[in-house]
């Protein structure tokens, strides 16, 4: 009997527990809703959502709102405009070719270089820099920015890479930022405006970074061609032998669909 009593009140308890954890639980989930809509850039890695042929990709945040921090991932739905976009961690040999490919065509072009890269290719920045290209900061030592909560060194990371470029090219680098990996939060984008910088993200990119294994022409296209967008802030690999090989039938094409190519500049006169 008493064993009978001992259970039946325990499980009482234990009743009581959950009905009061549930209600506790109703308004957290409330908040926590409403916390994670309000603050949707608290900490993330870039993706994105394609859509039908031609029409830009739905970003893991709204330009509108990235506008707000200077920071941009594509321009005007209405204008067949191409910004394209180097990344570079290090030298691999095809950076001559897509120079001379896009000198070929006119086109600029934006390279966001990790510090190492701007010292040991002195002679290669500056051939961009006296081409027109934006040579731009990809930080010093290439970090998952999201994860630096200091400001002191979310500034050292870009602060570097601006000395080493103004020592070799003797004037201020150009304020634009990419983001290692796309890994960012709303903090780096607030401590990246006040830093007087551009945050720029990208609407189409594709895998083309692994040196041993290099993508297909095929395949490359399949990828660049049909989602190709009005506006669209193209992220190719300047380390990838691929991207080195078709850049010229790329920009042919593009051009021939009636895109041009603009500076990252033209992006901050933009209106959303």
């Amino acid at each position: 009997m008493n064993d009978k009593i001992t259970s039946q009140v325990y499980n009482v308890i234990i009743i009581t527990l959950i009905v009061i954890l549930v209600i506790q639980l109703i308004p957290i989930s409330k908040r926590t809703i409403n916390a994670i809509s309000e603050n949707l850039l608290k900490a993330s890695e870039w993706g994105l959502n394609y859509g039908d042929k031609g029409e830009q990709p739905d970003g893991n945040a709204d330009k509108k709102y990235l506008e707000q921090y200077n920071a941009y991932y594509v321009g005007d739905e209405e204008e067949k405009v191409i910004y394209l976009t180097f990344d570079a961690g290090y030298e691999n040999g095809y950076t001559e070719d897509l120079l001379d490919t896009l000198k070929k065509h006119d086109v600029p072009a934006a390279f966001f270089l990790v510090g190492h890269y701007i010292r040991d290719n002195e002679d290669l920045v500056k051939r961009m820099v006296e081409e027109g290209h934006i040579v731009a900061n990809h930080t010093a030592t290439h970090p998952k920015m999201s994860a630096i909560n200091d400001f002191n060194k979310f500034k050292k990371e870009l602060e570097d890479v601006e000395e080493m470029y103004s020592e070799l090219i003797g004037e201020e680098m150009p304020r634009y930022y990419r983001p290692p990996q796309g890994k960012y939060n709303e903090t780096n984008l607030e401590q990246a405006k006040e830093l007087g910088y551009t945050t720029v993200f990208w609407s189409l990119a594709y895998v083309d970074w692994y040196d041993d294994n290099q993508p297909s022409h095929q395949y490359a296209f399949s990828k660049l061609l049909p989602r190709i967008h009005p506006g669209a802030i193209v992220l190719l690999h300047s380390n990838s032998q691929t991207n080195s090989e078709i850049l010229d039938e790329l920009i042919t094409i593009w051009k021939d669909e009636g895109y041009t190519f603009m500076s990252l500049e033209y992006l901050k006169e933009l209106d959303f």
